[in-house]
C-alpha cells in the first residue's frame, strides 16, 4: 500500500509542480549503491554486500538512481537517518559520495528500467570528487 501512495505523489507532484530548487539533468551513469554502517563487523572489515544501477539525472546538490531492489542483505536503503555510499562512475574517474536517500517508488513493471527509483541528496563529497562532479554536470550541460 505505501508504494500506491508514494506514486500518487510522485504523479500529482507532476501535474502540481516540483519542490526541488536545483535544476535537475538527464544523465545515465553506472553506480554502486552500499550501506554505511553504523558499526562494523567484528574483524573491522565493512560489508562488501552492493547495489548496481545507474542514475537517471543529477544536479549539484543531489542525484536519483535506479536500481532492482530497494534492500541490501535485509535492510531498506530508504529509512530515517540512512545513509549511503553511492560510487558514481563518471567518464573519467569513479567518485565516492555519502549521501542521504530522501524519497524512492517503485517503477512500473513497463518502464525500460523495472525496479526502484531513489531520490538522494548529496551530504558528504570530497573536494577534488566535488570538482570532478562539477565538471560533468557543466559538461551535460554545454551538450
Amino acid at each position: 500500500m505505501p508504494e500506491l501512495f508514494r506514486s500518487l505523489a510522485s504523479r500529482l507532484r507532476a501535474y502540481v509542480g516540483d519542490r526541488r530548487h536545483t535544476d535537475r539533468h538527464r544523465a545515465r551513469l553506472k553506480v554502486s549503491v552500499s550501506l554505511i554502517q553504523k558499526t562494523r563487523k567484528l574483524n573491522g572489515a565493512r560489508p562488501d554486500a552492493a547495489l548496481l544501477g545507474e542514475t537517471r539525472d543529477v544536479s549539484s546538490d543531489g542525484l536519483a538512481i535506479i536500481v532492482p531492489a530497494i534492500h541490501i542483505d535485509g535492510h531498506h536503503l530508504v529509512g530515517e537517518g540512512r545513509a549511503l555510499l553511492v560510487e558514481l562512475q563518471l567518464p573519467e574517474r569513479t567518485i565516492p559520495i555519502k549521501v542521504a536517500p530522501v524519497r524512492y517508488e517503485r517503477l512500473d513493471e513497463d518502464e525500460a528500467n523495472a525496479g526502484y527509483l531513489i531520490g538522494m541528496r548529496i551530504i558528504e563529497i570530497g573536494e577534488g570528487e566535488r570538482i570532478s562532479y562539477d565538471e560533468y554536470i557543466a559538461h551535460i550541460l554545454e551538450k
